[in-house]
């Protein structure tokens, strides 16, 4: 069951809210003595995450399909990073993390149990109370934990206006639908985006010339802490194509050492290419205001999307504290 992207919360009576989680969307089955933890692309996560399938197999219950999301808490939130640090192709690592910084399954979904083997084709406003009684019959006290669910409208607004920590959205789904299988028709989500100003710290060629010359493909964006570095928070790649040629022209009038004097772009990584691991620094003389949807690990956890340029914006205004924001903190909503 996957959601739609949309801009407002749908209101009305055949919805049901629920916080949207920053973690891995994962369906667990149990069948006897074996279980699964499937992704949403359908790749094979119990290798990672061998305290959740322990604790699986230790409840009562032996035939059980669970939908859920898998994070990893930090203080009072959820760290997208530790959780990315599970997936390691080392089983030596992976035991030590999983003892170091252990995983919760947030519960947002039953789908099957031994005695309800199509509760998945039931509408929701079923599915919902056979969760809530699976959870305080066989879940409390252990790994797993109830995602909270509201019908009101004035709450899932509060949720969304405080989103981040680990949740990053909320989502609405139809109580009247059965469980939507590889489609959207049933569940949509909605994500709080916010707005910074940010220097140009940097940028990157793109790969594919324009009239036989290199233009911009990136910007690299650049934040101040208190003690006056500037750190690489994240990246744009929006950038018209018609724009790209005289955008290019102005920033190599501005390269210039060292660009980013706090944090700074890394190299290579299995995801980039030696090409796309160089970039060229700029004097801090641009600022640029972006739009993004979540911010946590000292970076723009997306790409971002760029509202307006700022030449009437200080670059030496543009800080980390204007980042800060009232949070839900995510474990205070779980049961």
């Amino acid at each position: 069951m996957e959601a739609r992207s949309v801009d407002e919360i749908p209101r009305g009576r055949e919805w049901k809210y629920e916080p949207k989680w920053d973690g891995f969307r994962c369906l667990l089955s149990r069948e006897g003595s074996s279980v699964d933890l499937r992704s949403k692309s359908g790749e094979d996560l119990a290798r990672y995450f061998p305290e959740i399938v322990a604790a699986a197999l230790g409840l009562k219950p032996d035939r059980f399909t669970l939908d859920g999301e898998i994070v990893v808490p930090q203080g009072k939130g959820f760290s997208f990073d530790a959780l990315l640090q599970r997936i390691h192709p080392a089983a030596s690592r992976v035991k030590k993390l999983a003892q170091e910084t252990p995983a919760l399954y947030l519960v947002f979904d039953l789908l099957a149990t031994a005695r309800e083997k199509q509760l998945a084709k039931a509408p929701l406003s079923e599915r919902r109370p056979a969760l809530e009684a699976f959870t305080k019959s066989y879940l409390k006290g252990s790994i797993f934990r109830l995602s909270p669910a509201t019908a009101s409208y004035a709450t899932a607004r509060k949720w969304l206006a405080q989103s981040g920590g680990g949740s990053d959205g909320v989502i609405a789904k139809r109580v009247d639908l059965a469980y939507q299988a590889g489609n959207r028709d049933g569940m949509q989500k909605i994500k709080k985006f916010r707005s910074a100003d940010c220097v140009v710290g940097g940028f990157r060629y793109a790969t594919n010339k324009i009239a036989g010359r290199n233009v911009v493909g990136s910007l690299l964006l650049g934040l101040y802490d208190d003690e006056g570095l500037l750190h690489h928070v994240g990246f744009t790649s929006a950038i018209k194509t018609q724009e790209k040629p005289d955008l290019t022209d102005r920033l190599e009038a501005l390269i210039g050492e060292p660009g980013f004097t706090g944090n700074a772009p890394g190299g290579p990584s299995r995801w980039s290419t030696e090409r796309s691991a160089k970039w060229c620094p700029l004097k801090p003389k641009l600022v640029i205001e972006v739009c993004y949807d979540h911010f946590s690990g000292g970076r723009f956890r997306h790409g971002t999307s760029i509202l307006r340029w700022r030449p009437d914006k200080a670059p030496r205004q543009c800080r980390f504290e204007q980042l800060k924001q009232k949070l839900a903190y995510p474990m205070k909503l779980l049961k």
